[in-house]
């Protein structure tokens, strides 16, 4: 499973992962996404603020392991019957959102891991073929048996949280230290208005700058990673530069503006 994963490949490895938004149905915009770029480790499957349904969330997860980028799909919230969704479909990981504390960050964990280390159900029919290995140019598959996915998979997908809160500010070290939590995964925007210092016109007060180098400081000192929302390559690579190391680059629907509104610009 591990070696499927390219997300956590990546944060094993100690080095930037970059990722994908999808927001839009669809596993056509999934593909064209997946095959765009090369270093495009993951993608995230937005259940919160994207129109994706439960239905959609499945096919797409599926495309994208097939494109052999790992799918990453943020929950609406940190329900149980959320994350239990998520996860058995094949998805290589969870972000949760709106995150509080300790004990937010606990039950997580608890919807996440299968016994002991948590409460997850056992039901692995959809998910070990999101696993697959299989030689580019054909040849033998080899898929997953579901003992395996048992045995794997508490230490083979990623569980990151999110930080947009000043709540979770406040407990974002002892968040980082629950036994489970992979990655700390900052809003900006969100955690801006939260703190008093919202983003205006693409551009962060310095106190939320600060805010946004303490969730990386905790993710360090805990030996876990940080993440970060991310509207471009360029941002993306400055983070990265400062210790971000799970970091989005584009979403569907602002990528799709972007190109059509120049594409049009340019035929005035």
């Amino acid at each position: 499973m591990q070696a499927a994963n390219r997300l956590q490949r990546s944060l094993k490895a100690g080095r930037p992962s970059y990722g994908g938004w999808q927001m839009l149905p669809g596993t056509n915009l999934t593909r064209v996404m997946c095959r765009s770029a090369t270093n495009m480790d993951w993608l995230l499957v937005d259940l919160e603020h994207g129109n994706i349904s439960d239905h959609s969330m499945h096919e797409i997860v599926a495309a994208a392991a097939a494109c052999s980028v790992s799918p990453i799909v943020r929950v609406a919230e940190g329900r149980h019957w959320m994350i239990k969704r998520a996860l058995d479909s094949g998805a290589h990981g969870i972000l949760v959102p709106v995150l509080e504390t300790v004990q937010d960050a606990k039950d997580v964990v608890q919807a996440s891991k299968f016994p002991p280390m948590g409460t997850r159900g056992f039901e692995p029919l959809l998910a070990v073929e999101k696993f697959v290995e299989q030689h580019p140019h054909g040849g033998g598959v080899r898929e997953l048996t579901g003992r395996e996915y048992l045995d794997q998979a508490n230490d083979s997908l990623v569980i990151a949280v999110q930080i947009e809160t000043k709540s979770a500010l406040d407990n974002v070290k002892e968040i980082a230290m629950v036994p489970g939590i992979d990655v700390l995964f900052v809003g900006p925007f969100d955690l801006g208005v939260s703190i008093g210092h919202p983003i205006t016109a693409g551009k962060m007060d310095q106190e939320l700058v600060e805010a946004i180098q303490l969730v990386q400081e905790a993710a360090q000192a805990a030996g876990i990673a940080a993440g970060i929302y991310c509207d471009s390559g360029e941002d993306a690579k400055e983070w990265a530069s400062k210790g971000f190391f799970m970091n989005s680059v584009i979403t569907d629907m602002i990528g799709l503006r972007q190109v059509v509104s120049q594409t049009f610009k340019s035929a005035q």
